[in-house]
């Protein structure tokens, strides 16, 4: 049983809504397990079992008589490619985080039974399990079955990989226990995949958002599988390349400034570059100050920032060019950072912003929907 002291709760009721998790917990509670085979991709060379998306800025081609091969549209989402798979595997995301969080609070094993039975059928049942590999991600009619910038699809799965390494620390049943190991060698086997298949190796070396969160993902899931050596090449390529290679002398990101979603972009990246400060600090070593010799760390990305989202009206980078009004948002960084810094400048804004935006593409660059997870 949980140690739900008094203290905990209070501490944590500071930072987020503990009644609202427990009620969207309870929801959740009589829900259906959600499999990746409940969708079948009509494009898709795999099989039921194999996740498949389509890229998000390609549109059919006006020159064609069939419209292939699709062209980009920088910027513009087209929806009427495939999603589904997207949706299912965030949908599982956000019940799974739920009911862990729920369980944490209250101590409660409906909670984390049914989070484990929500495991089970995603990851480890034959007849419904997703294979761990991202063959077919962000495929482009007519261009390529899957690309290696299609791994960015499974960020979300970092909420997931928080959520049974919570449900681990904990005693369970002889068959929740064996449901957890097995996600967990789920994990492995997609962290292996991630970073020898030449599609993982792709993403990894993405000079932009797409690195940040690759290593994001890795952070997160050698965690989990207690992959140390994968955790000390993060913080080396953390180190030695990350901050060099992806942030400006000013704390701006440029590459995300040149795109047609220059404030989203710049937001995302930030959130995932401190998503990884978070998971990959210990006390011999503390990236939250961690700085190039040029002052380059991760506090200059928040210091560029922050008057920005304080104040949006002063952002002089260009209007992003699709959801712009519904920027900013309180994401997890504002927290993380935060209880960090011990900056209340940055805990009065995650207060202060929508922590639960409704508008799905906003949520779909949320990494962390289920900030009590990580604190």
């Amino acid at each position: 049983m949980l140690s739900m002291c008094q203290t905990n709760r209070e501490s944590w009721g500071l930072y987020v809504d503990l009644n609202t998790i427990i009620r969207q917990a309870d929801a959740f509670l009589t829900t259906p397990n959600i499999h990746i085979t409940d969708a079948r991709a009509p494009q898709s060379p795999g099989s039921a079992h194999d996740y498949y998306s389509n890229g998000d800025y390609w549109w059919p081609n006006p020159d064609t008589s069939d419209g292939l091969p699709y062209v980009r549209r920088d910027g513009e989402s087209n929806p009427a490619n495939f999603h589904e798979h997207r949706i299912l595997l965030r949908r599982m995301r956000s019940r799974v985080a739920s009911l862990t969080a729920a369980y944490r609070i209250t101590g409660e094993k409906r909670y984390e039974a049914k989070a484990v039975q929500l495991l089970d059928a995603f990851f480890l049942n034959e007849n419904t399990r997703m294979n761990p590999h991202l063959l077919y991600a962000q495929a482009v009619p007519g261009v390529c079955d899957g690309r290696g910038i299609g791994v960015i699809d499974t960020l979300h799965l970092i909420d997931v990989a928080a959520a049974v390494h919570v449900l681990e620390s904990e005693p369970g049943s002889t068959a929740e226990t064996q449901v957890l190991q097995g996600v967990s060698s789920w994990f492995a086997e997609y962290l292996q995949w991630m970073n020898e298949h030449p599609q993982g190796v792709e993403e990894r070396n993405e000079p932009n958002n797409h690195g940040i969160c690759w290593f994001v993902q890795a952070a997160a899931f050698a965690r989990l599988t207690g992959h140390h050596a994968m955790l000390d090449w993060c913080r080396e390529q953390y180190k030695s390349r990350l901050l060099e290679e992806q942030m400006g002398a000013d704390g701006s990101f440029p590459r995300e400034l040149s795109r047609t979603k220059p404030y989203a972009y710049s937001l995302f990246t930030l959130d995932n570059l401190i998503t990884l400060t978070h998971i990959l600090s210990t006390p011999n070593e503390n990236l939250w100050e961690f700085e190039l010799s040029d002052g380059r760390g991760v506090r200059k990305g928040i210091a560029f920032l922050l008057p920005y989202l304080e104040n949006k009206q002063t952002w002089p980078y260009g209007r992003d060019v699709e959801y712009d009004a519904h920027w900013p948002v309180g994401m997890s960084f504002l927290l993380l950072a935060g209880l960090a810094y011990g900056s209340e400048r940055l805990l009065a804004l995650w207060r202060t912003l929508d922590h639960r935006p409704q508008e799905a593409e906003v949520r779909r660059n949320m990494a962390i929907r289920q900030p009590l997870l990580w604190i």
